[in-house]
């Protein structure tokens, strides 16, 4: 059987289309403040227009678990992963300006 979608290959980055973006704004709603009001904001105004390899990492970000993602937002640790650990900042310098894209 041949798959219906050769972009979504594993390792293969590929740009989200909006369905895909639509979904990862609702995986952005963690349900904890602090980082809601970091996230959602992120995926709706710079999600789209990231290069594929960036959405990539930032669904990979959004895989991690909301203790950790805490813990990095606020400072407390950082991940193993520098790509994550990039994106973050990417994320923390976003909100530092006053979310204006």
């Amino acid at each position: 059987m041949v798959a219906m979608n050769n972009d979504l290959q594993i390792g293969k980055p590929h740009m989200l289309n909006e369905t895909e973006l639509k979904r990862q704004i609702w995986h952005s709603r963690r349900g904890m403040l602090e980082l809601d009001v970091l996230l959602e904001p992120f995926a709706r105004e710079v999600l789209p227009s990231l290069e594929a390899e960036q959405q990539d990492v930032y669904v990979r970000l959004l895989a991690q678990q909301d203790p950790d993602l805490f813990a990095w937002f606020m400072g407390h640790d950082k991940s193993d992963d520098e790509e994550l650990v990039a994106m973050v900042k990417q994320v923390q310098q976003y909100a530092a300006s006053g979310f204006t894209s």
